[in-house]
């Protein structure tokens, strides 16, 4: 396999995906499903023993099959200062992949634009980038708070404010990440998606959700698609 020639640039998730991390999504997760469990959704729905990113798609989908689609879409506005305080605690430790800043050096040199779709807000994103020293290295950032709530991933707002960034339509795009919600994101909105393992979804959850998603161990491997 090899990239398609049709496309411009390649973009990232960040936690889990282009970055190692260490942030508290335990906690998080606890902000979160307060707020679920305020709305009514049931305590073995939103099973406060996985994280964050595993089960809040969860929740969501709770909440959309019960009618209370913009109850899901407030959710994050109501703990986003807590959200931001705990995301910074451990943002000195953050760092790329082994070979990450390594892969990027590799697109730009191939002429590929490139950039960073997270659900972090702004400030603990550009701080975790510059950390671990590749922010030098991307055309465009799009974090939770740029844009509203309900741009973020996963829905297809999002990868359209990135190319909008890039001057570039969606499809021109290859997006890396490392969870449902970037899967989601990129498939509504027409960018092609590479799932990769070292995060949140591993071999058998990509597997589950579709057997034609590509995956990379990590986003290191994509070199070898140059």
């Amino acid at each position: 396999m090899s990239i398609d020639p049709k496309y411009r640039a390649v973009c990232f998730d960040m936690d889990g995906t282009l970055l190692d991390t260490k942030v508290d999504y335990v906690r998080m997760s606890q902000l979160v499903y307060d707020v679920f469990a305020e709305l009514g959704v049931p305590e073995e729905v939103i099973d406060r023993g996985q994280g964050f990113k595993f089960n809040i798609d969860k929740g969501y989908a709770w909440l959309s099959d019960h009618g209370m689609k913009e109850e899901m879409y407030g959710i994050n506005a109501r703990v986003a200062k807590q959200s931001r305080d705990i995301e910074m605690e451990n943002v000195h430790l953050a760092k790329p992949f082994p070979g990450g800043r390594e892969m990027l050096l590799a697109l730009r040199e191939k002429g590929y634009m490139t950039g960073v779709l997270t659900r972090g807000c702004r400030e603990y994103a550009e701080a975790a980038l510059s950390t671990a020293g590749v922010i030098d290295l991307l055309d465009a950032i799009i974090a939770r708070d740029d844009y509203p709530e309900t741009d973020a991933k996963p829905s297809p707002a999002a990868m359209r404010h990135l190319a909008d960034r890039l001057d570039l339509r969606p499809e021109e795009i290859l997006f890396l990440g490392d969870h449902l919600f970037d899967y989601q994101c990129a498939s509504s909105s027409g960018a092609e998606f590479i799932g990769v393992l070292s995060g949140t979804y591993k071999n058998d959850d990509w597997l589950e959700l579709s057997k034609d998603i590509v995956t990379l161990p990590t986003v290191s491997y994509l070199v070898e698609l140059l």
